[in-house]
């Protein structure tokens, strides 16, 4: 069966239990209650990548692919690479490279029922982020790929956006988690504390058992041949 049709095919959403029925605002609800934004930050979103935009994704190693298909049902995907791995085409287009994952390609079925994709540009220390938004779509368009090489790998396929906006978003949401603070750094030790790092990657990756040494040179091994 090919891609395509198992995306047609794609299993319906599970009943639900009953869940607690809060009170839902619709826009003007929401307006009530937040205002409308300062004319100042709705003339920040443009259809173009300026200059500001494009120094933002030289130097970003990291962003959030965020995909929906004809239903409905969203997927959010994070992508990294070395600063500088999406490549900016022109002022209205991008692309990024696809490396090897676990080929579950939830944000490429999604992008074949419906292009429309949202991604988040972080640079590690900065508080602000960058928004680009725009229609995206899969090639293997040889001369395209040529040009995301890392360690003497090619990348498999490369995401292309046409890109329709774009605009810096505020460091609020940084600075109140204390994102790049390192003093929450201690955070994954507090997360993986009973589970441990192998659990998760047993979980991800279907790991063997083995003694402690074992699982960290597999762990290890699997990160430089598989990503």
């Amino acid at each position: 069966m090919s891609e395509v049709t198992h995306v047609a095919t794609r299993t319906a959403r599970p009943q639900r239990p009953a869940r607690p029925a809060f009170n839902r605002l619709d826009l003007d609800g929401i307006r009530a209650v937040l205002g409308f934004p300062h004319e100042t930050t709705e003339a920040k979103v443009v259809p173009t990548i300026g200059e500001t935009a494009r120094r933002f994704i030289a130097h970003s190693p990291f962003l959030s692919l965020a995909t929906c298909d004809r239903e409905g049902r969203a997927d959010c995907s994070p992508r990294g690479d070395g600063p500088g791995f999406v490549k900016v085409l022109d002022e209205r287009t991008i692309a990024l490279p696809d490396r090897t994952g676990n080929n579950l390609v939830q944000s490429f079925r999604n992008i074949l029922q419906n292009p429309a994709v949202g991604t988040l540009f972080f640079i590690p220390g900065l508080r602000e982020t960058l928004r680009v938004n725009g229609d995206a779509y899969v090639t293997d368009d040889a001369e395209l790929l040529s040009r995301f090489t890392a360690d003497g790998r090619r990348a498999k396929l490369a995401l292309v956006i046409d890109v329709n906006e774009v605009y810096l978003h505020c460091g609020k949401a940084l600075i109140r988690s204390g994102m790049w603070d390192p003093r929450w750094q201690s955070l994954a030790d507090d997360m993986t504390r009973g589970i441990g790092v192998f659990s998760l990657m047993e979980i991800e990756k279907g790991a063997p058992h083995g003694t402690s040494s074992e699982i960290d040179d597999w762990i290890e091994d699997a990160y430089v041949k598989e990503l």
